[in-house]
This record gives structure tokens, C-alpha cells and sequence, in this order.
């Protein structure tokens, strides 16, 4: 096939915005479709519908860029949607904006990966992050401004709670879930081992999975490795690492 017999592209002639959100549905679009089309609209120019932040009403706050808005619909009444304006001959220009993402909250996981794995995350290439500022304390980490008084106030106040969930250890804010960098876990199981110590025995198996644990846990690559073979590395085992941590701190609570 040459350039000649290549199909031309389609050109809009006139388009409508339809905006989409948890009160206008593909469903709601599929009923309007017909009226658009006796309006002499060609093209449905669709608003973001990725999945958003909870309760969007813009869905430009996208959290998975990956999947369908389930707040708009499902994959059926997606394709139920598409299939009648091809029904009538219509088409559809999608709004994406690839630098619109909803980083405020705990519903993007590329977003948390990149928290609590630095430039050594799977997804650091995603976001545009300067990781080596001018000033150096911040090297290869991401400030966050979230609180709401000085560090120092904050802390006094005991509103920085440490969750542990699933695995995870993170840092709680009020709405704010923060994940801890994984090899300060050892840190973080290693409090109060001497008293661990004197109520177990050395060759206790919950005492012994904990020790292998932190020791896993120093062997990990470093979160400022970029190499790919290394990044893959580290998100494969961090997690191998956070279901044997879930393993053992059940044995010992029991």
C-alpha cells in the first residue's frame, strides 16, 4: 500500500462537548446521541474519563491512566456508547492531558511508587521531578507541602501517625497516607529487639523469619539505582519482602 491508498484522516466538522462525571454517565451519553446527531454534530469531544480522584467532577485529577472512570461506566456501557455513534457515523475526539494527574491523595499508585521508591521507582519517569535540586538536602527526594504548622509543631502534636498495613509501613497525616521507604523498615522491626530477644528463643521461627526479613531488607538496591535491571529488581523483591514482614509480625502478635 502506498501514501496514495492510505485511508484519509477524519476531520471534524462540528463538535460538542460532553462532560463527563458521576452525574452524566456513558449511559446519560448514549441518550443524548440521537439529538446530537439531528443537530448536525459530527464528532462527541469527550472530557477525561480515565479513572479520577474519587468524586471527580472534571476527571482531568486522573489517579490510573490505564483504566475507565468506574464512576462513568463500565467497559460495556463504554462500548455500548461508542458503538452508536458508529451506529450513526459519528466519531469522538477525547481530551487527554497527559501532565493532568491526581497526585493529593492515596488512589494513584504510580504516584505512591514513586514516594516510596524516589528515582528508583518503576514509574519516576512519569513525573516531571527535579531529582537533584539546587539545594541538596533534597537531593533525589520529593518535597511535599502538606502540613499544616511546622514540622516541629507537628511532631509535638503527635500528628504523624506510622501505619502498618498490608505489608506497608506509612506515614499517616490526617488525609494524607505516606509510604515509608522500605529499607528503613529494618529500622522501624528492629525497635525493641532485645525484649524480642528475651522472649523468644534463638532458634524461634517467628524470630528467625524476622531476622531474615531485615536482613532482605539490606540487600535491596538502593532507591537512587536508575538501571532498569535494578529498578525491576527492587520492585520485585520489595514486595517479596513485605508479604514474608506481613508472615512474620502475625506469628509473633500470636
Amino acid at each position: 500500500m502506498d501514501g496514495d491508498d492510505l485511508p484519509l484522516p477524519r476531520i471534524p466538522v462540528s463538535t460538542y462537548r460532553l462532560q463527563f462525571n458521576n452525574r452524566f454517565t456513558f449511559s446519560h451519553a448514549i441518550k443524548i446521541v440521537p439529538y446530537l446527531e439531528e443537530l448536525g454534530v459530527s464528532d462527541i469531544y469527550a472530557s477525561p474519563y480515565f479513572k479520577a480522584g474519587k468524586g471527580s467532577n472534571c476527571g482531568y485529577d486522573v489517579v490510573d491512566p490505564t483504566r475507565l472512570n468506574p464512576e462513568i461506566g463500565t467497559e460495556e456501557a463504554y462500548e455500548r456508547f461508542t458503538g452508536e455513534l458508529r451506529k450513526r457515523k459519528m466519531g469522538q475526539i477525547l481530551d487527554v492531558v497527559p501532565n493532568h494527574l491526581h497526585v493529593g491523595g492515596g488512589d494513584n499508585a504510580w504516584w505512591l511508587d514513586v514516594l516510596e521508591n524516589g528515582p528508583g521507582s518503576s514509574y519516576a519517569t512519569f513525573f516531571d521531578i527535579d531529582w537533584h535540586p539546587v539545594k541538596r538536602e533534597l537531593d533525589n527526594k520529593v518535597l511535599i507541602p502538606i502540613l499544616g504548622e511546622q514540622y516541629g509543631t507537628v511532631l509535638e502534636r503527635q500528628e504523624l501517625k506510622l501505619v502498618f498495613d498490608k505489608g506497608s509501613f506509612f506515614l499517616s497525616y490526617y488525609d494524607h497516607r505516606l509510604p515509608i521507604l522500605p529499607e528503613t523498615y529494618a529500622g522501624i522491626l528492629g525497635h525493641r529487639m532485645e525484649k524480642l530477644e528475651m522472649l523468644l528463643p534463638e532458634d524461634h521461627a517467628s524470630r528467625r523469619e524476622l531476622l531474615s526479613v531485615m536482613t532482605a531488607l539490606g540487600c535491596l538496591p538502593s532507591y537512587t539505582e536508575i538501571d532498569g535491571a535494578r529498578v525491576a529488581e527492587r520492585s520485585r523483591e520489595k514486595e517479596i519482602i513485605k508479604n514474608a514482614c506481613t508472615g512474620s509480625i502475625k506469628k509473633a502478635e500470636s
